[in-house]
């Protein structure tokens, strides 16, 4: 096992703000229209809307005239109107016209922040770091293939980060889940640490094997589930996580942290229909009708999942509130390797 070359301060994790260098999730493609949206990435409040071409853009969610929300307004052409007085701002951030304006008046010379934003995978991404971005989206190239099936739940928690991502790396809390569990049994294997990713390897027991056209229905008939063995790999790639098992099955977390005490993710469940070598055979069309048809199959198992993971999170949070000084004892060394990571990335 390797480790972080870099020594980092001892630092409360939970006090951790987010490396800004990095592209966050901060909405699906089909939240953002012509009406503004506002949302917010660590304590930024940002408005994003779809100019008359569909284009995305985000700006600080702020009119410099009265320093109201511009997500109040409206989208005007390719410009953000605010509600207030009707002062609009271009994709730029820079006020373009101010509709009482007398002749002898210029517009005033007042900018907000624009912030780079991508659309990709389904999902809009955004940069707040300073400067050009010098690093890519995480990828989700399930999205748009044919062979995998997507389920997405929303996670909102009142707790800091940190706790969602332990959560998510520690597979020994599957006893949580009960009959939505999808492993048992799990075994860490191996960690490996770089600058900006943690992998940990588990051998567990899963629950599911597709691989008969009736397999899908083991999301929805427990009876029909059987323990076999399958590696289970989970990986915190600095900010969002990703965790596969077997060949079945693949799901991402992808995170918008909002302040030290509230995260909001999006979880998405892929499901594989590689080993179905006839459905391959069939015309695109039809697979991407099968494709469509099946989004959100897995729905309320995710559903389920994240209630259960959220209580918890939200109990370790309150505790940590209550307490600060209270030492957890734990076992697992893959978290270990976690808080360092995340102190490394926030220093």
């Amino acid at each position: 096992m390797s480790s972080l070359s870099q020594i980092v301060p001892v630092r409360d994790v939970r006090q951790l703000g987010i490396n800004l260098n990095h592209w966050y999730v901060i909405a699906r493609s089909d939240e953002v229209t012509n009406k503004p949206l506002g949302v917010t990435l660590w304590h930024q409040a940002i408005a994003l809307y779809r100019d008359k071409e569909g284009q995305i853009h985000a700006l600080e969610d702020r009119c410099p005239h009265r320093q109201v929300k511009l997500s109040h307004g409206q989208v005007i052409g390719n410009e953000l109107e605010c509600a207030y007085h009707g002062w609009r701002f271009n994709h730029h951030g820079e006020c373009a016209s101010v509709p009482y304006l007398a002749e002898n008046q210029k517009i005033p010379n007042c900018t907000i922040r624009r912030y780079p934003v991508k659309e990709q995978d389904g999902f809009i991404w955004l940069f707040p770091g300073d400067g050009e971005p010098s690093v890519e989206p995480l990828g989700l190239p399930e999205w748009d293939h044919l062979n995998y099936i997507a389920s997405v739940a929303i996670i909102n928690c009142q707790a800091h980060y940190s706790y969602l991502i332990e959560n998510l790396m520690d597979m020994y809390h599957g006893h949580l889940h009960e009959d939505l569990q999808a492993w048992a049994e799990a075994e860490l294997q191996d960690i490996k640490e770089s600058s900006d990713r943690v992998d940990a390897h588990y051998q567990a027991q899963s629950y599911y094997k597709i691989d008969k056209i009736w397999s899908i229905s083991q999301l929805f008939f427990p009876a029909l589930r059987r323990l076999h063995p399958e590696p289970l790999d989970v990986s915190y790639i600095y900010p969002h996580w990703m965790s596969t098992l077997g060949k079945d099955f693949k799901i991402y977390c992808l995170l918008c942290p909002i302040n030290e005490t509230q995260t909001k993710a999006y979880l998405i469940h892929f499901t594989s229909l590689n080993a179905f070598w006839r459905l391959h055979k069939l015309p695109i069309w039809f697979r991407r009708f099968i494709k469509d048809s099946l989004f959100g199959a897995a729905q309320k198992f995710l559903d389920g999942l994240v209630v259960k993971d959220v209580q918890m999170i939200e109990e370790e949070q309150q505790a940590y509130l209550q307490n600060p000084q209270r030492r957890n004892y734990e076992l697992n060394r893959a978290l270990v390797s976690v808080q360092r990571l995340m102190k490394n990335q926030a220093s």
